[in-house]
């Protein structure tokens, strides 16, 4: 009996690390299997295009140093919209594409994989985002910046709410907005280091953004 007692006593001390052993190789296989799966998710989420499907750029533009030079091709023309606030009355209004890859937007966008701001790159000398009064309905006290996601409420380009803040899109990009949900889109609002008086919000679903005023 003695014997078959210390021989069940071995069997149990060789069996118990093994079991334990096997149980976090499972785990960590558990672990590389779950994060494969969220890396796969990821990559779809900004992989299909590179551009949106939920991406939230880490910072806003940097300041533009030096304007392109005016493209001499001629533009898609865009309907004259009437000017809101102390907006100016656009002389020029034309667009250029901002499609720079086969599936990205038309319109001025963030790439995911670097961040990179497609079509902030006019510089502060923009007739289209000039102001005779920047900032005459104060400047937004909300959250700026990625760790601050808002949730659009109703309202349109000329004027929407967010939290309780109501913002009105530039009108030489009001056809950058058409596609915006205004009712459940989720945007970013950014700094513009160029343009006084305009900030940038960014369009988390699309992937896109566009020059927007702050009303109160």
């Amino acid at each position: 009996m003695k014997k078959l007692i210390g021989l069940l006593a071995l069997t149990l001390m060789l069996y118990v690390p093994a079991f334990a052993q096997e149980g976090r190789d499972n785990q960590r296989r558990g672990q590389q299997q779950q994060q494969q799966r969220q890396r796969g998710q990821q990559q779809q989420r900004g992989g299909d295009r590179g551009v949106g499907n939920g991406h939230v750029p880490a910072r806003g533009p940097a300041p533009v140093r030096t304007p392109p030079p005016r493209a001499t091709a001629p533009a898609t023309p865009r309907p004259a919209e009437p000017n809101r606030g102390s907006a100016p009355q656009q002389q020029e209004n034309q667009r250029r594409s901002f499609r720079d890859q086969q599936d990205h937007p038309e319109a001025p966008h963030v790439h995911a994989e670097n961040d990179q701001w497609v079509g902030h790159d006019t510089g502060r000398n923009d007739p289209h985002y000039h102001l005779d009064h920047p900032w005459e309905h104060g400047r937004f006290s909300g959250g700026i910046g990625p760790q601050h996601i808002w949730r659009l409420h109703g309202g349109g380009r000329d004027r929407f709410d967010v939290g309780g803040f109501f913002f009105q899109v530039s009108p030489y990009d009001y056809d950058d907005a058409n596609d915006w949900l205004w009712d459940s889109d989720d945007i970013v609002i950014y700094p513009d280091p160029d343009h006084d008086g305009w900030y940038l919000a960014y369009n988390v679903r699309l992937g896109i953004y566009a020059h927007v005023m702050y009303l109160g």
